[in-house]
């Protein structure tokens, strides 16, 4: 491995303008597309299940093939396939700019899932593995900032663009950010991977694992409108078996996708858990906010973006902050309480309904909501990182990723009809409404339980000085790494 990058230097600017870039990119395009929703449903005729099929291929290609993506990291180069990542995923963008139906742009947000999906998981592994460790807490916190922006900013430039041209444009911006990203990473980000590492990564378990994901989000978007007929049925039980292979495999191959030594870390456990929940929610509130803006409360695109700004701004300003804290006093009181803020901010915006002003109804909603995003995103993310081997960044990076993403499938499939949103109902104002108010409820509380996880979390998890524990493990297994408390 090269040698590491220290804080302030040139090349460590350079990094993490890199990999802010990448998965800034990537961010942003999940958020973006939610505020184009109604104009592509418009355009294309699609119906509820049309737009959660547009979110969840994206999802699901990602949440499926991320793990394998961060495994391809460890033993081929982290730098190479981040590269070829952003390059994917700028291909696949170019195909959802110019897609005329709603089945091709299905189609090609999958392939861009698959680009999101080997750049995602790159981002955290290079700067785990670039920043010398006293360093690294700080990166994150800086990384998980300004790609949070990102994320924030989506609706709002999604909204400028859809009013400028067209819904299509929400794809199109991300290929000149591809081509900055590619430059930069070239130049500047050195390369890295796992030494200790051999063979080739089991194909077969990252298959198993996407179709589990797929015949499940599928039973799950397509029963409320179809009812449990023989293809919804048969989705199902194929997902639910297949997952069930895939545990069986990680359980018993000598070479798994993702190390069970992984799981053996009660705060490694606890934090994923954390983010399924959190994400689940936050996945759920936002898809459904500049829905519910735009057709109950007739917010053009631009000022259904510009709602969200609040919470731009506070991660801009806090997130790196958050990091240096979680890294000096330790996670564990900001991933209690950061989740718990969110889930105060969800109810707020319970108030966001017809004919409530945005000061009343919308601000103090999303301003607390974004103060427990700034509270929780960098710890949390740092936490998982740091719960694992040095070794294992980019499967760490990777089995975070892929829990955040499939939080978010889970809600964009399963959410619009716990909420009673089926068929056409999302162009009915009071029916939108209803809905809104009902998944509120249910993503904070969703939200808090995971702060309430985070109770069993080792709060020394982040100090540079503890001190590493023998190597105990078999002489063919992984190193031995912090033990479970």
């Amino acid at each position: 491995m090269a040698d590491t990058v220290g804080w302030g230097t040139a090349q460590a600017r350079f990094v993490l303008a890199t990999t802010i870039l990448g998965s800034g990119m990537a961010m942003l395009d999940s958020t973006i597309v939610n505020v184009a929703l109604p104009r592509i449903g418009v355009e294309l005729g699609a119906s509820v299940s049309g737009l959660q099929w547009i979110l969840d291929g994206y999802l699901l290609a990602l949440a499926s093939l991320i793990l394998v993506a961060g495994s391809l990291g460890d033993r081929y180069g982290r730098r190479r396939v981040f590269t070829f990542g952003v390059i994917w995923f700028g291909a696949a963008s170019l195909l959802c700019g110019l897609a005329p139906t709603t089945e091709l742009l299905v189609a090609a947000r999958v392939l861009q899932g698959v680009g999101g999906a080997l750049l995602t998981p790159g981002s955290l592994a290079i700067l785990q593995s670039a920043f010398a460790r006293e360093d690294r807490a700080r990166a994150i916190g800086a990384w998980s900032g300004l790609t949070g922006v990102a994320a924030a900013v989506g609706p709002l430039l999604g909204g400028l663009l859809v009013q400028a041209w067209s819904w299509r444009l929400a794809f199109l911006v991300n290929l000149p950010v591809a081509v900055l990203c590619v430059w930069l990473a070239r130049r500047h980000v050195p390369e890295s991977r796992d030494e200790q590492v051999t063979g080739h990564p089991n194909i077969g378990e990252s298959v198993l694992g996407a179709l589990g994901l797929a015949g499940v989000t599928a039973a799950l978007v397509e029963a409320p409108g179809r009812g449990l007929d023989a293809l919804v049925v048969a989705a199902g039980v194929t997902g639910v078996a297949a997952l069930v292979a895939f545990v069986v495999v990680q359980r018993r191959g000598r070479d798994p996708l993702v190390p069970p030594v992984l799981f053996r870390n009660r705060t490694f456990v606890l934090a994923n858990a954390l983010t399924f929940l959190m994400y689940a929610a936050l996945g759920g509130v936002l898809v459904l906010m500049v829905l519910q803006l735009q057709v109950s409360l007739g917010y053009p695109p631009t000022l259904a973006g510009l709602a969200g700004l609040p919470i731009t701004v506070i991660m801009l300003l806090a997130s790196a902050r958050s990091g240096r804290l979680a890294q000096k006093v330790g996670p564990r009181a900001q991933l209690v309480i950061g989740p718990v803020v969110v889930g105060v901010g969800m109810l707020l915006l319970r108030g966001a309904e017809p004919g409530a002003s945005y000061l009343t109804g919308v601000l103090p909603g999303v301003t607390v909501f974004g103060a427990g995003l700034a509270l929780v995103v960098a710890p949390v993310t740092a936490t998982v990182l740091a719960a694992a081997p040095d070794r294992f960044a980019g499967v760490a990076s990777g089995v975070n990723n892929a829990v955040a993403r499939t939080g978010s499938l889970v809600a964009v499939a399963v959410l619009p009809a716990v909420a009673g949103l089926t068929g056409s109902a999302y162009t009915d104002p009071a029916a939108l409404t209803a809905g809104w108010q009902t998944a509120l409820l249910v993503c904070a509380v969703a939200s808090a339980a995971g702060g309430l996880l985070a109770l069993g979390t080792d709060n020394g998890v982040l100090s540079p000085s503890q001190p590493a524990p023998p190597h105990s493990c078999p002489v063919d297994g992984p190193p031995a790494h912090r033990a479970a408390r």
